[in-house]
């Protein structure tokens, strides 16, 4: 966090001037990405290479599944999965988890997430806020959309928001940009030649529909390469035609950046190259290629096996200069089958993430980067013997904690017997998001924002950082 020291004097809104500059950092106090650079410099601290990785685990993970097992609970509660032993002390996981359970000093284990919204998307895992909150001004934007606001730089050859959810659109449409505009929207590209699956009806399109950085989506849909544009007269040709499809809702106003960011990534080749696998070592390849050893029930959304080369996307995209990528794992709706088809997912979320932890890790990466890994809510304790399944529980979730310089080797919160209710430390969305925010160097409660209005909207209103991993 930087402090920018003046002479104090008061505003109308009872924030002193000395305390405008300390608490911005970025944003509040106008600063750009070279600006923060500079100071940075001169305070000593380097380069700023911080960024994001956010997992969403789509669909609700089953805290007693996976973190919060409960072996003395009734069978109808405790379920069919047994606890394991972890490298720390104390910690037990799912035996389903094993390579988390032998790296859990570089996670932390909250297993008492509260306030859920309810609602089955992302956008509460994207921000920290309801859907609902100034939806008449636009929404609240996501954490991303939020990064671009305060990094973006004209020039810059990668974009700040890179999305990668897949899977439903409920999902995939969760990194809003809100109030923010569209000028501000997450760079998708088209992964899905990534995959051997088949994808839902619909979804390559959705991914290539005005709202995702279309100029920068059109690069890539047509295949262009900074080898094969001679000039810009294709690239622009193309954006005259969507000019022309657009309506008066703000589009019109971020054609212009779309259009630098399209060329920016075409002439430096960095984003392209990030996208691209056949670019990576084959030895990289084969430490997150998964190969199931038994697999599960899979339902229509369910993720394939090549499902975790997001997260060595994600990886990439951040070396080549992205600041925030948000990626998601589908088929943690388990109102059926729950057993079955966590034996499909959870050994691959398990292979994933201990991959990209141990490359962050040799990279020398893993303190600037913050990894976060949650779902919309927890599911219910008991299980519905009519389905094998588990439903939607909002009073009590989990997540997991990874990088960004924290504390991690410990569990945050803990839960009733049946993993029904936090009674100890519950955790707030926006106290994970002020924790992210600040291992980024942002204080969340006092960097602003404008809405449409030109009211300055704080990046969080309510929330502070885990006292237990910073």
């Amino acid at each position: 966090m930087l402090t920018i020291q003046g002479n104090k004097t008061k505003h109308c809104d009872g924030v002193s001037r000395r305390g405008f500059l300390t608490i911005g950092a970025l944003g509040a106090a106008g600063l750009t990405l070279p600006d923060l650079l500079r100071a940075e410099a001169a305070a000593g601290i380097g380069s700023s290479n911080k960024a994001v990785i956010n997992i969403h685990l789509d669909g609700g993970p089953p805290q007693m599944d996976m973190i919060d097992l409960k072996p003395d609970a009734p069978v109808e509660i405790r379920g069919e999965f047994s606890p394991i032993s972890t490298a720390v002390a104390g910690i037990q996981i799912s035996e389903l988890l094993p390579k988390l359970a032998a790296n859990a000093n570089e996670f932390a284990f909250i297993r008492s997430l509260v306030g859920s919204a309810g609602r089955h998307d992302a956008f509460q895992c994207q921000s920290g806020f309801n859907a609902k909150d100034l939806s008449s001004i636009g929404g609240r934007p996501a954490m991303g959309a939020v990064l671009s606001k305060l990094y973006a730089t004209a020039g810059q050859a990668a974009p700040t928001f890179v999305d990668l959810m897949q899977g439903r659109p409920l999902v995939r449409n969760s990194a809003r940009p809100g109030f923010l505009g569209p000028a501000y929207q997450p760079f998708r590209p088209d992964i899905s030649h990534l995959f051997t699956r088949k994808l839902e009806p619909g979804m390559k399109g959705e991914l290539a529909r005005l709202g995702t950085g279309h100029a920068t989506s059109l690069v890539l849909n047509q295949k262009l390469s900074a080898r094969r544009l001679t000039d810009r007269t294709q690239l622009l040709s193309g954006l005259d035609r969507i000019r022309r499809d657009v309506d008066s809702s703000g589009m019109m106003d971020a054609m212009d950046r779309f259009t630098q960011q399209a060329v920016n990534i075409l002439t430096s080749g960095a984003l392209a190259d990030a996208l691209d696998l056949e670019k990576v070592d084959p030895a990289t390849l084969r430490r997150y290629q998964f190969s199931a050893k038994t697999e599960g029930e899979r339902s229509k959304y369910s993720d394939g096996p090549e499902a975790t080369y997001k997260l060595l996307l994600a990886l990439r995209l951040i070396e080549a200069g992205v600041r925030c990528v948000s990626v998601s794992f589908s088929d943690f709706d388990t109102h059926r089958n729950n057993f079955s088809r966590l034996r499909n997912v959870l050994p691959m979320i398990d292979h994933g993430l201990d991959a990209l932890v141990t490359d962050l890790r040799e990279r020398g990466m893993f303190d600037d980067v913050s990894i976060v890994a949650w779902g919309e809510f927890g599911r219910t304790p008991r299980i519905d013997t009519k389905t094998a399944g588990r439903h939607h529980w909002p009073r009590v979730g989990m997540g997991l904690l990874a990088g960004g310089g924290m504390r991690t080797g410990q569990t945050v919160g803990i839960t009733d017997r049946q993993a029904a209710t936090a009674i100890s430390r519950p955790v707030q969305f926006k106290d994970v998001f002020a924790t992210l925010y600040r291992n980024l160097g942002i204080n969340a409660a006092g960097v602003t924002v404008d809405d449409p209005t030109g009211r300055p909207q704080y990046l969080l209103d309510s929330g502070t950082p885990l006292s237990e991993l910073v």
